[in-house]
């Protein structure tokens, strides 16, 4: 449960009074922190735990709406209630904004009670999902499983197609969770992309093995079909209401993506590629390069951290592989674990 006195509340406003009134109200029952503008804001998001924001709607450069839009979009922030306070007062900004998931609205002047109240009010939700959360959890967990390990052993079955034992899909999962709880990710989003990243190259199914475990450079248009992986990949696992694979679908379709918007197959680039993809991106390529495949030999760590160290900005996230160095320990820890030579028959 969120303690009230720990509880961290980000004020986001261009106005220092503004700032200064919300902040008297609040600092006697919880944590305050503030930001001037929405990128100051989606920065600190980023660097901490924050558990609810108050956010202004008026804003230059980028506005109260655009900045929850963000919020919203990242598997890491999503879950942070917003509350706008402002002093529009049109039913269609009002409107506008719990449409992009806000929880609640508050008009300027507001009111130290009401402001409390809705603050409180907001935070004993999150509190009660939380709950509600872990008693389904508890109550679906045999059905979990199975739709995991269902997930797990298709993904296993892509990647018998160019390694015979399987394991790389288990070893970059795995290293994928630890990134992701790195990147701040909650615990349970880090175990979502852990379940769902086996399934990023099950599109390879539909590769043929002359193109898929070629033992040399493919041809131009041998790479053309190639790339179409992730789209097979995401019309495979197809369109579900499962969080799962809905996740699923994002990191078989996003993987291949890379920061400077050279990936394919879509073309994204920066922070429009979904956290999820450039997180199993990296362990993806880590495990790959220094793993044995018919077409190639297995790279050393270090040849491997220093080719993709080069390509931090091009193909990574500038941000996400600074943070996989310093757990590489825990990332050859699971390689020991999980080398090729074990016996993957169960």
């Amino acid at each position: 449960m969120t303690n009230p006195i720990t509880a961290t509340i980000l004020v986001v406003d261009d106005v220092p009074e503004n700032i200064t009134t919300l902040s008297g109200m609040l600092r006697d029952k919880y944590r305050v922190i503030f930001a001037t503008s929405g990128a100051e804001a989606l920065q600190i998001v980023s660097e901490q735990k924050v558990d609810l924001i108050l956010l202004d709607v008026m804003m230059p450069e980028m506005d109260g709406f655009e900045v929850c839009r963000r919020l919203k979009m990242n598997i890491a922030t999503k879950e942070i209630p917003v509350i706008f306070v402002t002093a529009l007062s049109e039913v269609s900004d009002e409107a506008k904004g719990l449409e992009l998931g806000a929880a609640d609205y508050l008009h300027k002047p507001c009111h130290s009670v009401i402001v409390k109240l809705r603050i409180q009010m907001h935070l004993e939700k999150v509190d009660q999902n939380l709950r509600l959360e872990n008693l389904v959890r508890e109550r679906t967990a045999e059905l979990s499983d199975t739709r995991i390990e269902i997930v797990r052993r298709l993904g296993r079955a892509a990647e018998y197609r160019d390694n015979e034992t399987g394991m790389h899909v288990i070893r970059m999962s795995k290293s994928s969770c630890l990134l992701a709880l790195a990147a701040g990710v909650s615990r349970a989003q880090a175990q979502l992309i852990m379940d769902a990243a086996p399934m990023h190259d099950v599109g390879k199914i539909g590769i043929p093995d002359s193109i898929l475990i070629k033992p040399g450079p493919l041809e131009p248009a041998e790479w053309k079909i190639m790339r179409t992986h992730p789209g097979i990949g995401a019309q495979i696992i197809g369109e579900h209401s499962s969080e799962l694979l809905k996740l699923a679908r994002t990191i078989a379709l996003t993987h291949h993506e890379k920061w400077d918007g050279s990936g394919y197959p879509n073309g994204l680039a920066g922070e429009n590629i979904p956290l999820e993809g450039r997180i199993v991106t990296i362990a993806d390529v880590f495990d790959a390069l220094t793993s044995t495949r018919p077409y190639k030999r297995a790279w050393t760590v270090e040849d491997a951290l220093d080719h993709m160290t080069k390509q931090v900005g091009i193909t990574f996230d500038p941000k996400l592989f600074p943070l996989f160095v310093k757990l590489i320990p825990q990332v050859l820890a699971i390689r020991e674990e999980f080398n090729d030579s074990l016996n993957t028959s169960t």
